[in-house]
């Protein structure tokens, strides 16, 4: 909710007797702070409040960047088999490890509270934005869009974490909500399809250069398309049903086939990445950062802190540029060489030894965590930075955080489809754009629905990495048991530490104590 300032008002016997001359004087209202009751009065309050509902995504729960040295969104990659947190930032190696608890705090804790922050302060607009005098109604519906779009985004997360929750849709309340049950995750999930259509049949394909950053008509449907393919994955499909892979290739089809959205692949990967790039034609949804305002930390974690080093695992999972695996005899791989005639997508996202970075050569200790330092979401690279780039602290970066991009409907469009109808054209034509874009091979013909799953599960891995989705992707194609249970090693082979994954247990997180704390009727997930 809006975090607005409760006035009291103290009145002395001389203000009461004063008063009983001049009724007037107490129909005063301070002119520094708002209440409950003054502050709904105007179209520039209301659209303070949205950007209240807005700002919540740059909380250290959701995409991280307001707390000091803070880099959610880069940290979400060390929870997969991709990234290595050493010091256990936010508890974030704990999860990755399979020793979090409902007590563990971090990430747990401060993710559930965030994405409630974020619900109630959508709930209490879309209440009381219809009390506001003077609003322009087609753009009280477009607003009203843009909250029930951040609405689902809050409520998608969340569940995706967590399960079933209490399904919200007021205005926070602390007597009537705050000892609510869990609802089922059926429930909250059709509730995140409802607003995600609604925002859709409200928002535009697009806005002029000053709304940057606000939900789109795309985005409601991107993101639809996104928790539909979670649906029918296999943690929350293990009947496979096909209707639910069907719904999903149509809502990826949908944003594909939406006119006038000017979606398409940005030409070059690295690039796409970079804040002079920011806003092309690729993202359909991202966090906006703006230093002094507010900035974020991406590059001091990615060329200082190495708090999301990247692992042996990942940078092996990378083809040789022929398009054959480094463990394939044929693909000419040089154990030697290892980084060389390789998918172009490695170098573009993590630097290596014998890499060049920020002007100076690469040697094992430049990153000694792991030997693997990240580039994606940095303005750091191969050449020297600018002077004003040189020395970024905490919280004096710009760059966006990309949530939603066009290739990843492409590849939600590929995954789904073949899983409802097999490896078609279309599977192969969405895919292949992908590769062309970095210069790779197309995948080969003829294969079956099995061979094609392992290229698209693999495709996504390389495709995303630094991205934040691959420990979700492992945990609904209920792989997590294998892919977590393993030792985890450094660039030379080092073993840095065995992890471990209870499928019983660690699929979901703990519901967090402080919570439960406040509201004994939240039931905890199975094994905390």
């Amino acid at each position: 909710m809006i975090q607005m300032n409760k006035i009291h008002i103290a009145i002395v016997a001389m203000g009461l007797m004063a008063s009983a001359c001049n009724k007037s004087l107490l129909d005063t209202e301070p002119h520094d702070k708002y209440t409950e009751e003054t502050f709904w009065r105007t179209p520039e309050a209301a659209n303070a409040a949205l950007t209240g509902c807005y700002s919540i995504l740059r909380n250290d729960g959701i995409y991280g960047g307001k707390g000091s040295n803070n880099a959610t969104a880069l940290w979400e990659e060390t929870m997969s088999p991709n990234a290595y947190y050493k010091t256990n930032g936010m508890a974030y190696n704990s999860i990755a490890s399979g020793q979090q608890m409902p007590s563990s705090g971090g990430i747990i804790s401060s993710r559930y509270a965030d994405c409630y922050g974020g619900i109630g302060r959508c709930n209490t607009f879309l209440k009381k934005v219809d009390e506001v005098p003077g609003m322009d109604e087609k753009q009280k519906k477009i607003m009203k869009g843009q909250a029930l779009f951040l609405r689902g985004l809050y409520y998608f997360m969340i569940q995706n974490y967590y399960g079933g929750v209490p399904l919200i849709l007021d205005p926070p309340d602390m007597n009537t909500q705050s000892k609510l049950p869990r609802n089922k995750r059926e429930e909250v999930v059709a509730q995140v399809i409802k607003d995600l259509d609604d925002a859709a049949a409200a928002l535009p394909l697009t806005y002029g250069a000053s709304d940057r950053g606000r939900a789109t008509k795309g985005a409601a449907m991107a993101l639809k398309a996104r928790v539909l393919l979670y649906e029918a994955s296999p943690l929350l499909n293990p009947g496979n049903n096909a209707a639910k892979w069907a719904a999903a290739a149509a809502a990826a089809k949908a944003v594909m086939d939406q006119g006038g959205t000017g979606y398409g692949l940005f030409s070059n990967y690295r690039n796409l990445f970079l804040k002079t790039n920011e806003n092309n034609k690729e993202v359909i949804f991202d966090v906006q950062y703006m230093f002094p305002n507010q900035g974020n930390s991406f590059d001091l974690i990615c060329a200082q802190y190495n708090s999301n080093a990247p692992l042996l695992g990942l940078a092996q999972a990378y083809y040789m540029k022929n398009g054959l695996p480094v463990t394939d005899p044929a693909s000419g791989y040089d154990a030697t060489k290892p980084y060389l005639n390789r998918d172009p997508r490695l170098q573009g996202t993590i630097t290596f030894p014998t890499d060049t970075f920020q002007g100076k050569f690469v040697d094992s200790s430049r990153f000694a965590i792991t030997g693997y330092g990240v580039k994606k979401f940095s303005v750091y690279d191969t050449l020297a930075p600018a002077q004003a780039e040189k020395d970024l602290k905490g919280g004096q970066s710009e760059i966006n955080f990309i949530v939603l991009r066009y290739a990843d409907v492409l590849m939600m469009y590929a995954e789904a489809q073949n899983e409802a109808a097999g490896p078609d054209a279309t599977v192969y034509a969405a895919l292949n754009q992908i590769r062309d874009r970095i210069g790779m091979p197309h995948f080969a013909p003829g294969l079956s629905k099995e061979d094609m799953r392992k290229e698209i599960r693999h495709e996504r891995r390389v495709e995303f990495a630094g991205e934040g989705l691959y420990y979700s992707d492992i945990r609904r194609w209920k792989t997590a048991e294998t892919e977590l249970n393993t030792e985890i090693y450094d660039f030379a082979g080092n073993v840095l530490e065995k992890r471990t994954f209870n499928p019983k247990r660690d699929y979901w997180w703990p519901i967090p104590q402080t919570e439960k704390d406040l509201n004994p009727n939240l039931e905890q997930n199975p094994g905390y």
